[in-house]
């Protein structure tokens, strides 16, 4: 595609260079760059894209997009300039590609917690009616379910670029829904903006990233910007920040919760160690639905699906159909099973809200003692750690404070941090930095009746240190520390 094509429309000008070269390639990232390559200089969290042009250059690239003046431009190289090189990005990235999202129905899930077992909650339904079906999300990308072999920049939303080429990927693979995480940082970031949403589904909203947004208010802004660009907005009405997303939207809503009364409504709700069940009245007819993952959080990811099937005209018993057959997802309240007597769960909670909700869902089937092992992750949200600290020593027995991706800080700083929440409630706490021995202490300590909790890390098979990433598993260390109790 011709350069001046792609910037057809918008407010970009040359400063140098011919706009009628043939554009092959779109990239954010000089060490990517090539011939036929278009460079866009992204201001980037840590760095300033402007500086790698001359690298960009030497590679083959010969255009390039700025967001300021640039001297010294290297010779025989095309420039523009825009107010925003973010959401230039965004609109040369459709173009590019040929605008994929406008080829499926593409459903936006965002919230602090349950993005991704909402969207396996929804290709779960979608299923049951025969829909191809692709998923985006923290885990993996799916596509038709089976795994697509990506390695991406970014862990919950893909980066603009290589959003639109797997969207490109599935819709001439004939995908007809997508389910997509959306994270605050995408939509702040300008990630996602041109997307075509027909669905927005909006779980939750507790303290997290506030290292990158600030306030809460600011980060409930940030979520609320999906509800600007969908055609229907889905909404827990049980949750105190919902009013920003009601504000914001400007489409047909649909409300769901268990505490209010919103469009969507689980009644009769028993928790159970394995599943829920619950009744949901639709079109004047009750519903009863058993949900094969355990939780009250579980119950609202399956609420905002009904809703949202509803949306798309699912009919009742297809929606039914597809929340029994849930199995579970990786990480997330995953029982680790066993013949000790004692449950081990391991699951994703990484956030206050997170580690009290998989508590209080652990009490309800526990006879004994809750043990939980968690940590914080290096080098993001600070303020969060007393606050975990506090709630995994007042909602549990005993707590084993242990490392969580400690990343470029020290890893017995990060604890220790942690401990100013535990210490005022409880002493029956231990500090142990190396996460396995953590987990092998946990489950050392569990009699029969008891849970053990291992919180933070879910589906990651990985740790982030300051000098190396190393192989890690919860799931893996628990089994084997369970095997060698004998």
């Amino acid at each position: 595609m011709r350069l001046k094509e792609l910037m057809k429309n918008t407010d970009a000008q040359l400063i140098c260079g011919n706009d009628d070269i043939e554009i092959t390639k779109l990239t954010i990232d000089s060490r990517k760059a090539e011939e036929g390559t278009l460079f866009f200089c992204i201001y980037g969290l840590h760095t300033d894209g402007h500086k790698y042009i001359p690298s960009a250059f030497e590679k083959g690239c010969r255009a390039v997009v700025c967001e300021r003046e640039v001297e010294n431009l290297p010779e025989g190289i095309t420039a523009v300039r825009t107010e925003n090189t973010r959401a230039l990005l965004c609109e040369a990235a459709k173009r590019f590609y040929g605008d994929p999202s406008s080829k499926f129905s593409l459903i936006g899930v965002t919230g602090t917690n349950g993005k991704t077992s909402t969207t396996y909650f929804m290709e779960s339904v979608l299923n049951t009616i025969g829909r191809k079906t692709g998923v985006i999300g923290t885990i993996e990308i799916r596509m038709d379910g089976k795994k697509m072999p990506l390695h991406l920049a970014t862990s919950t939303t893909p980066d603009t670029i290589e959003l639109n080429e797997i969207f490109k990927t599935m819709a001439d693979e004939g995908v007809q829904e997508v389910v997509m995480e959306v994270s605050s940082h995408s939509l702040e970031l300008k990630k996602v903006d041109g997307l075509n949403f027909e669905v927005a589904i909006f779980t939750n909203l507790t303290q997290d990233h506030l290292d990158f947004h600030g306030t809460m208010e600011n980060y409930a802004a940030a979520k609320a910007k999906l509800f600007t660009m969908c055609k229907n907005a889905v909404i827990n009405i049980d949750d105190e920040w919902s009013k920003v997303m009601l504000e914001a939207a400007k489409c047909p809503v649909t409300t769901f919760g268990i505490d209010s009364d919103g469009d969507v409504r689980a009644e009769n709700v028993v928790y159970y160690m394995d599943r829920s069940t619950f009744d949901v009245s639709l079109d004047g007819k009750v519903y009863s639905f058993e949900l094969h993952v355990p939780g009250r959080f579980s119950v609202y990811n399956a609420l905002g699906v009904i809703a949202a099937a509803r949306m798309l005209n699912i009919p009742a018993d297809k929606i039914v159909e597809g929340i029994n057959a849930i199995k579970g997802v990786p990480g997330r309240i995953q029982n680790i099973p066993n013949d000790k007597g004692f449950n081990v769960i391991v699951d994703y909670a990484h956030t206050p809200d997170g580690v009290e909700k998989i508590l209080r869902s652990v009490r309800e089937f526990t006879e004994g003692r809750i043990i939980t092992v968690f940590g914080c992750g290096g080098d993001r949200d600070r303020t969060k750690r007393p606050i975990m600290g506090r709630l995994a020593a007042e909602l549990g027995d005993i707590s084993i404070i242990t490392s969580d991706n400690p990343r470029s800080e020290e890893p017995m700083d990060i604890l220790k941090e942690i401990e100013v929440g535990v210490k005022p409630v409880s002493d029956a706490y231990e500090l142990i930095v190396d996460r396995r021995e953590a987990i092998y202490r946990a489950v050392a300590l569990a009699k029969p009746g008891d849970s053990v909790v291992i919180a933070g890390k879910g589906h990651e098979d990985y740790e982030i240190f300051k000098d190396k990433t190393i192989h890690f598993d919860d799931a893996e260390v628990a089994k084997e520390a369970l095997e060698d109790l004998g």
